[in-house]
């Protein structure tokens, strides 16, 4: 630096003929002043100044040795502000990691479905087998196997080994392969969370900065059960409890060390270290597994021995099975999505557990009596089954095969039900007052005029068979006669027919004609079932339910189901029509061929059209609806409308087989008399035939019968009168009424 010599008045030369040089020197490294720059002003150049001049080269001579000192103390300075710059700058990053947030991850999880047993029916998992638990139920065993084997100094770094990356590339070097891997578990949770595998310099940066991130964002065993629950175990089992189930049958808090140390040597290669597939290569990946946990000091040798002489029985790996009560499990997406408001993907991979009321013993039992009455024909076959007494649905069958065809006909309603709809009209009638169990009709071929005459109807009786007499309606019921149900549903109108099956909860479109009487108008299995449940609880109607509680994958109740019941039938009116319906299963009536297979009181409906066969029953524990015929419509043969029914007592016994037989309750408002059945009188002591009714209190019959000489008076207690065709449940019934 050159400057101009303000002072004018010194000893030295002229102004004009001077120029100084100004340099920085410290003083010595000891001296107390070693940090403050010293200004010294040397003389450059003077005109006529010789001693100046004799100074200056003596002066540049001495400061050749300094300058090798000033250069290190330079290049120290310049270290030290460069590492500075460094710190600086890497404060700054944690910090901006700090605030940013990690990006969104989802984590399938499996969706299990439940019985009411609590046994599994079925685990959705869409690619992806996984169950998320907490690490306390994690085997302590499998946690150090994986930590030995992954991650052993997983607790000393924060989400990047440098020391294990050091040695990673020596060994690698030294190899001449990738042989020693370097990722850290909180490294390959960030890649399996975020990232795709490609091997890519871009991704394993963005994989750092993710470990590290995860690393501030998270406790060390929270990062550990994220890895434990993501990690791929081959199979489609994603996690460490879904590994455990696959491969020994077990929960993943009661794994061995043996069981351990084979699980944790999978990921690295879950198809070259699977047990199923590779088993030379899973046991030497476990005996290495082993000997690192030796080596890191987690168990001793004489364990990892044991371990090793550990014999292990793999659970059976068996293929995509069918799924149990698959129209059932169809069934439940349906309401979970559409009535309760799950979203499908949350119901696909959320992790729900879905509580249901279907019975799975109930279910393979329905399975069986389908399988064995069908065999191999073409027919499809539905059935439901509820409790009359909660609503619960217990079993359903949509179908022969799910695999080849997964339409539910359980709610078709494209299937006329036939006589089973009869029931509709006769209580409707019974509600009346002005119908029971005597009123007679005449039945023979007959030709019904309704719409003021303006138009006519003639229905026949199955195979064309008349008694060509006035029959009663037990015996129309019992015998399914076409004639006595059309005279009974234009004289109580089809209008209030319609509205009684609307309140029993058939919602299918229905005509106010007289064919209605005879179940021209299609309704599903489902709301039959339904319907005739309402019977069996003395016209309790409960709403179907299908899923009592739904609960996400950390346990929260998302859904709880209520009861919801209503009186849509009086229980008087109900019980007449129930005891008239057990008639059906009496000699004569038209489901009396399976009477011997029934050990309990049982009251039903068949029906047949001519693509249709149809059995609805109950008793006080199971409403079920049974339907058998072709999808295409076909016409079905006299012997195929015949196996419906032994479906039905077949499913029916076997499924309350556990049960002890039960009567119908019998409510208030019920009397029970003798009648005579020709007259439909209060039998007189000469009548032949004489049987025992029942009758809503105000219906029954006052007048006695006349038609036969009277040698005796009247019988004071109907119980003693004799019938030979009652069943034993009603002498049991009558005797635990009195």
């Amino acid at each position: 630096m050159i400057i101009d010599d303000p002072c004018e008045n010194a000893r030295y030369p002229a102004a004009a003929d001077r120029k100084y040089f100004v340099k920085e020197i410290h003083p010595p490294v000891n001296s107390p002043l070693y940090d403050l720059p010293i200004l010294l002003i040397e003389n450059l150049s003077v005109k006529g100044g010789g001693d100046l001049e004799e100074r200056g080269r003596n002066q540049t001579h001495s400061s050749q040795p300094r300058s090798g000192l000033r250069l290190v103390r330079k290049l120290i300075s310049l270290t030290l502000s460069f590492c500075l710059l460094c710190v600086a700058t890497l404060a700054g990053s944690l910090l901006y990691l700090r605030g940013q947030s990690l990006p969104v991850s989802y984590t399938p999880q499996t969706t299990t479905i439940y019985d009411a047993n609590g046994d599994v029916i079925d685990s959705l998992y869409n690619g992806q087998n996984r169950d998320v638990i907490p690490l306390d139920q994690i085997s302590p065993y499998l946690i150090q196997a994986t930590l030995a084997i992954e991650d052993h100094r997983f607790f000393d770094h924060y989400g990047i080994d440098f020391r294990g990356l050091a040695r990673a590339v020596v060994t690698n070097v030294q190899q001449m392969n990738k042989s020693q891997g370097a990722s850290t578990i909180t490294q390959q949770l960030a890649r399996n969370l975020y990232l795709t595998h490609e091997k890519t310099w871009s991704r394993k940066l963005k994989e750092a900065v993710y470990a590290v991130q995860l690393e501030m964002t998270f406790t060390k065993e929270e990062i550990l059960t994220k890895y434990l629950n993501q990690i791929y175990y081959g199979h489609a089992a994603y996690g460490i409890q879904a590994a455990a189930k696959l491969y020994f049958a077990k929960p993943a808090s009661e794994l061995t060390l043996a069981e351990s140390a084979l699980l944790a040597g999978v990921p690295k290669g879950p198809y070259y270290y699977s047990p199923y597939m590779n088993e030379g290569n899973a046991f030497a990946r476990q005996r290495i597994v082993l000997d690192k946990m030796v080596e890191v000091g987690l168990i001793t040798q004489q364990e990892a021995e044991e371990a090793k002489r550990t014999p292990l029985t793999l659970r059976k790996l068996e293929g995509d099975s069918p799924a149990e009560a698959p129209y059932f499990r169809d069934y439940i997406r349906q309401v979970a999505v559409n009535e309760l408001g799950i979203d499908e993907k949350q119901f696909e991979e959320g992790g729900l557990s879905i509580y249901t009321t279907l019975d799975l013993p109930t279910q393979r039992i329905a399975e069986q009596a389908v399988q064995d009455n069908l065999g191999d024909s073409e027919l499809q076959a539905a059935l439901v089954a509820i409790d009359p007494r909660n609503g619960y649905i217990r079993a359903m069958i949509g179908g022969k095969d799910y695999a080849d065809n997964q339409y539910n006909r359980a709610f078709a309603k494209t299937r006329q039900p036939g006589s089973s709809f009869k029931p509709f009209v006769y209580l409707t009638a019974l509600e009346t007052n002005a119908f029971n169990a005597t009123t007679q009709y005449m039945s023979e071929p007959t030709t019904f005029t309704y719409d003021e005459g303006r138009e006519i109807y003639q229905p026949s009786n199955f195979g064309n068979r008349y008694p060509n007499e006035e029959i009663d309606m037990r015996e129309a019921i019992s015998k399914s006669d076409n004639i006595y149900a059309v005279h009974t549903i234009l004289d109580v109108g089809a209008d209030r027919v319609i509205e009684t099956a609307r309140r029993l909860g058939i919602d299918s479109p229905m005509q106010p004609l007289p064919s209605l009487a005879l179940g021209t108008f299609p309704v599903s299995p489902f709301d039959m079932a339904t319907a005739f449940s309402t019977f069996a609880n003395g016209g309790v109607r409960y709403k179907p339910l299908a899923i009592t509680r739904i609960e996400d994958s950390t346990g929260q109740l998302l859904y709880e189901a209520e009861l919801m019941s209503e009186q849509v039938v009086e229980p008087a009116y109900a019980y007449v029509l129930t005891h008239l319906m057990q008639s059906v299963f009496s000699p004569g009536g038209t489901g009396a061929r399976v009477a011997s297979m029934l050990k309990r009181p049982v009251a039903g409906k068949t029906g047949t059209t001519d693509s249709d066969a149809w059995m609805v029953g109950y008793t006080p524990e199971l409403s079920t609806a049974v339907w058998i015929g072709y999808d295409q419509g076909r016409t079905i043969s006299a012997v195929e409308t015949h196996l419906a029914a032994p479906i039905f007592a077949a499913f029916t016994e076997q499924a309350l087989e556990a049960v002890p037989p039960k009567l119908f309750p019998v409510p208030d408002g019920i009397v029970s008399v003798y009648i005579d059945p020709a007259s439909g009188k209060l039998a007189g002591p000469d009548c032949p035939d004489p049987r025992a009714e029942v009758f809503v209190l105000g219906t029954e019959p006052t007048e006695i019968c006349l038609l036969h000489p009277s040698q005796q008076t009247v019988p004071d207690a109907p119980a003693e009168q004799p019938d030979p065709d009652r069943s034993w449940w009603e002498d049991v019934r009558r005797w635990w009424s009195d």
